[in-house]
């Protein structure tokens, strides 16, 4: 029997999803070749932090990871960015590289990972001009500068959450004024040093 069809404490996740919960992983069965289903709150993250760290394989082996501050959600089972100056990262996927995702909010130190394979969409596809239409809907100023829409089909969702969680005595309030007196902490030294 699976831990989430007993476990109240588990929080439903999608289809294929698993979720790291006090040092276990949980799963809510995941089928060969199924898809994740990612959850309103894998949305909100997305939506909320846009940036993600992709990686994929470059030709030779060697890892690549990349930026991204154009990720959006696709729909139930995709993700998507805007491919604006990411040529490593388009080549590996069009040789076929599975990719990974990390989007995280760097204040509440939560998040997830997403992992699968990912298609270009080059201009004058359909899917190239619902991304940029969503890009144009949120207010993007890159709409020109958007070679191809890259979606990532999402085949797995973990959470990724600080360890300062582990012991259970930090909360998301705590851990948000912690970080954001650090970033300003950070940003206060910049200003005063002459570096903007």
């Amino acid at each position: 029997m699976d831990a989430c069809d007993t476990d109240p404490l588990v929080p439903e996740v999608g289809q294929g999803a698993m979720l790291a919960l006090a040092g276990r992983v949980v799963s809510n069965g995941p089928k060969e070749g199924s898809l994740a289903t990612l959850t309103d709150d894998m949305k909100r993250v997305v939506e909320e932090q846009r940036l993600g760290f992709y990686a994929t394989v470059s030709e030779d082996g060697s890892p690549n990871l990349s930026p991204k501050g154009t990720t959006y959600v696709l729909d139930d089972e995709h993700l998507f960015f805007a491919d604006i100056r990411s040529p490593q990262t388009v080549a590996n996927i069009r040789r076929g590289s599975a990719v990974e995702v990390n989007i995280v909010d760097p204040f509440v130190r939560k998040g997830y990972r997403f992992k699968g394979t990912a298609v270009v969409h080059d201009r004058g596809t359909e899917v190239y001009a619902d991304g940029v239409e969503r890009m144009r809907e949120a207010g993007s100023t890159l709409i020109d500068r958007v070679k191809a829409i890259v979606a990532i089909e999402v085949h797995e969702a973990r959470p990724v959450v600080s360890p300062a969680y582990d012991d259970g005595a930090v909360t998301d309030e705590e851990m948000i004024r912690t970080f954001q007196a650090r970033f300003a902490s950070l940003h206060e030294t910049a200003s005063s040093s002459g570096q903007a």
